[in-house]
């Protein structure tokens, strides 16, 4: 992808010409969400003409759609340097700044546009809105100051909660996770049914207790004859969740799984597929495992609807709740010694980082972490007796991508990406004696009508169109 790149010397209208017709060309990739065609062409329209505050721009916003926030931020900010008077521009800037959390930061592109531009109503809606998004989040942080001491978990009182005599959905045993209650769970939440509440918190609270004895490194050892699977990012998509259940087989004592991330945010059954894991983890501890993606987070969970979602289906308590038990998710997984999993990358920002083809290090598309080349992950598996490491974190067409030699494997498991990426899903199986990947992929499977991002912040949402 081009930088930003040193203005000199004259345009000719040729090249201004091409450049409009490339751009023309990229917007129609864009409107069929095909962003890596558009960012291409408009990264062409660049070279052609780098004085073009539209071109940038432009290139923001579909990097904003494939969460390169990094280049999202550094595109708009050079469109704004092009012409100070783009208030697209910085709309643009803030909705980057606001996926990485700079709330703050955000506000001040609105509060410049309000004061030159004094009668611009949507730039003055747009600065209040993201006024009360950051007066909230300050306001959070005030009253957090008082309840440091107190956990969530510890402040609930399950005894005060009752199961109403109209509630038949599934129920503990003896308050605990069995598999007839996951079985039925997983049928209730098919026909879009909410698990009591009494049931979740405990469920929530028995999940903490668990994770907070956990190393942050968890080794899995797996039988030579054995089979393990690993699946990539879920991201709320419950109906491709069953599907992976359905060809794979569900977990069990000899069907372990591991879960690499991420499975909240975006598609709109994300409490969902977050309980019927956390359930399976209860039933089977020591044969079903997952580990934190960068989307188990507050920030991520507030922008992206997981926060929206809890809140709507049960309360914001439950919300806060989800974040201090994400707080204690292992962050790897190391298989017979011999193959580590992470939700990003073996750099800095475990969560985050992202391999790259060119030897070295880069800082990251995303704006946090870095990428990485063959070379760093070679070094690292030679320093480690490692064989080769698993991550997610990435959308790929096929449901997977092998990288480096055969050393870094990413596999991305929630098929039809927001249900517009038209990408494979796919999950890795195993066994234990050799550890050698193999790959299952599978198309999408109808859900009900719920849009992805239906919770989200709604404010995001206006921002990136």
């Amino acid at each position: 992808m081009a930088s930003n790149e040193e203005i000199t010397g004259p345009i000719s209208q040729e090249d201004v010409e091409a450049a409009d017709k490339l751009k023309n060309e990229a917007n129609e990739y864009f409107k069929k969400q095909s962003y890596n065609n558009a960012i291409e062409l408009y990264t062409k329209a660049i070279e052609k003409n780098p004085k073009n505050a539209v071109f940038f721009a432009n290139r923001s916003i579909a990097n904003l759609r494939l969460e390169n926030f990094g280049y999202a931020l550094s595109d708009a900010s050079k469109a704004i340097e092009l012409d100070r008077s783009y208030t697209k521009a910085y709309y643009r800037r803030a909705a980057a700044y606001m996926s990485l959390g700079k709330y703050k930061l955000a506000l001040k592109d609105f509060e410049y546009v309000t004061k030159v531009r004094p009668n611009d109503q949507d730039a003055k809606m747009k600065y209040t809105e993201c006024n009360k998004i950051v007066k909230k989040i300050a306001f959070e942080k005030a009253i957090s100051f008082d309840k440091k001491e107190v956990n969530i978990a510890d402040s609930i009182n399950l005894d005060a909660m009752t199961i109403e005599d109209e509630y038949v959905g599934p129920a503990l045993e003896d308050g605990k996770v069995t598999l007839k209650f996951v079985t039925d769970l997983m049928e209730f939440y098919k026909k879009q049914n909410k698990l009591h509440k009494k049931y979740a918190y405990k469920i929530l609270i028995d999940v903490k207790a668990y994770l907070q004895k956990q190393p942050s490194l968890v080794d899995i050892k797996v039988a030579d004859d054995a089979k393990f699977t690993v699946c990539g990012d879920i991201h709320g998509q419950y109906y491709d969740l069953m599907n992976i259940f359905k060809l794979n087989g569900l977990p069990s004592e000899t069907n372990p799984y591991l879960f690499n991330g991420d499975f909240v945010d975006r598609g709109s059954f994300s409490v969902e597929c977050i309980f019927t894991l956390f359930s399976f983890k209860l039933l089977y501890p020591d044969h079903f495992f997952m580990s934190r993606g960068n989307h188990e987070t507050l920030d991520m969970n507030r922008m992206y609807g997981f926060r929206g979602e809890v809140s709507s289906k049960y309360t914001s308590q439950m919300a806060d709740l989800f974040t201090e038990v994400y707080n204690w998710l292992p962050l790897a997984h190391c298989i017979n010694s011999r193959v580590l999993v992470m939700h990003g990358g073996i750099m800095c920002e475990l969560l985050w980082s992202d391999p790259q083809p060119m030897l070295g290090r880069a800082p990251s598309k995303r704006g946090v972490g870095c990428q990485f080349g063959p070379d760093v992950t070679n070094t690292f598996l030679q320093r480690n007796g490692l064989d080769y490491v698993i991550r997610s974190h990435e959308v790929k067409n096929d449901g997977y991508e092998i990288a480096h030699d055969g050393k870094c494997i990413t596999v991305f498991s929630a098929p039809n990406y927001c249900d517009t990426v038209g990408n494979l899903g796919a999950f890795i199986t195993m066994n234990g004696k050799d550890l050698k990947p193999n790959f299952t992929t599978y198309e999408a499977v109808p859900h009900p009508d719920v849009k992805p991002m239906a919770y989200a912040n709604s404010f995001f949402n206006m921002l990136c169109q």
